[in-house]
């Protein structure tokens, strides 16, 4: 082995200029898809844990996942009918007998229960108007649900219950008002009910598909804006353990009825993007380990072929096909470890240069930093996948070297 492995360096010093392109290559590699890795990974754990914390895990809504069966449906089951035009019945939305479902939900181990009625309204400010999404919640329970406690930068959550008709707004939107704390803003509901509302607090979530459409009232004052006396069309639960949160929302879809969502299917879309990144970093970093690849398989191409007739009366000595097989495949392992270690010093050195970077970029989120997430898993997949294909770009020509004939190649030489 010691021999082999000898032969195999001795090979790569001789050719100094070759060995230093390939090797550059797989560290490029290597290094780009720790960084991308980072990136990535550290940006989307960033989304989910905002999602998961100014979402609920469980949110019960006021509809069923599957609509009603008619009659004729049930009467005439796998029958050859048709029935078209069905209109809904005229009814006020909301979760029937609420109270009950939140007792039942209550005395469930490790989750969490509020009940919240949503609607639109109609934000007006002097010259400024502004739709938004009207939240009716009870304080003490919803701190428990949410982390809205922790989102108000202006104000407080317990000011609803002080003031008369309290309102928090999201900042995005409390902005496009031009609004301040302690400012009067008048709300106009669908069914026309007109309140005029005081701002007592102002919150940031970093999500601007929150802060600049969200707005939180008393549930009782929203009762009241939406027209619909002690109805609810929401309840929300926080569970402990928040990966178990989809098979508890199918338990409690299953027993009450109501359409019941967790946090990670209410936002399948946003994972489907993380998906598509995925393949495009993996795309482009596997791009360059190929290319890179094909130097490791220039440089032993051009060793073989210069080297035949040494190959030939090493076999003639008594080196087995194995053998002359190993010393390239050796050749090939040893670019692709060089390589890998290399590109981790390099994958490294950028992943510590993005995060000391400061800049200011709203989009679907508000940030300041690239969200890097450190993980040595990166290093050892990456250089795992340079390894794998150095000594797989080696193999080819290694099979070629092996099959050399010596008596020709002596005799052709003679």
């Amino acid at each position: 082995m010691n021999l082999k492995l000898d032969i195999a360096l001795t090979h790569l010093k001789f050719r100094k200029r070759q060995t230093l392109v390939s090797v550059l290559g797989v560290a490029m590699g290597v290094g780009f898809f720790i960084a991308i890795a980072s990136l990535m990974q550290g940006f989307q754990e960033d989304i989910v844990r905002r999602v998961i914390d100014n979402s609920p895990h469980i949110t019960m809504k006021d509809e069923f996942r599957d609509a009603p069966r008619q009659p004729v449906e049930i009467a005439f089951a796998g029958g050859a009918i048709a029935l078209r035009g069905v209109k809904p019945k005229t009814e006020i939305r909301g979760i029937r007998r609420a109270g009950q479902i939140m007792q039942a939900l209550t005395i469930w181990q490790g989750l969490t229960v509020s009940q919240v009625l949503s609607g639109q309204g109609f934000l007006r400010y002097g010259s400024k108007e502004r739709s938004a999404t009207i939240t009716g919640i009870e304080p003490d329970r919803e701190r428990l649900v949410t982390r809205i406690d922790k989102d108000i930068v202006q104000g407080s959550l317990d000011a609803l219950k002080t003031a008369g008709n309290g309102i928090i707004l999201g900042r995005g939107l409390a902005r496009r008002l031009a609004l301040e704390m302690n400012d009067t803003v008048t709300v106009t509901s669908p069914t026309g009910v007109i309140l005029r509302m005081k701002v007592v607090g102002i919150s940031h979530t970093g999500v601007l598909a929150f802060d600049e459409v969200n707005a939180y009232v008393l549930l009782k004052k929203n009762q009241i804006l939406q027209g619909k006396t002690n109805i609810v069309n929401q309840i929300r639960m926080r569970a402990d353990d928040v990966n178990a949160a989809r098979p508890l929302a199918a338990k409690i879809e299953a027993r009450f009825g109501y359409r019941t969502e967790s946090w990670d299917e209410a936002n399948e879309g946003v994972f489907g993007v993380f998906f598509i990144q995925n393949m495009i970093m993996y795309s482009v970093t596997s791009a360059i380990l190929i290319v890179a690849c094909f130097g490791i398989f220039n440089i032993i191409s051009t060793v073989i072929f210069e080297k035949t007739r040494d190959i030939a009366i090493m076999k003639s000595m008594g080196f087995a096909e194995g053998d002359i097989r190993g010393i390239f495949l050796l050749e090939g392992l040893a670019l692709g470890a060089l390589g890998a270690l290399i590109g981790c010093a390099l994958g490294l050195g950028l992943t510590y240069i993005l995060s000391i970077i400061r800049f200011k970029a709203v989009g679907l989120v508000e940030i300041q930093q690239f969200i890097l997430k450190w993980s040595v898993w990166h290093y050892v997949i990456a250089s795992a996948i340079a390894m794998v294909s150095a000594v797989a770009a080696a193999y080819i020509p290694s099979r070629r070297a092996a099959k050399v004939n010596p008596v020709e190649i002596v005799r052709g030489a003679a």
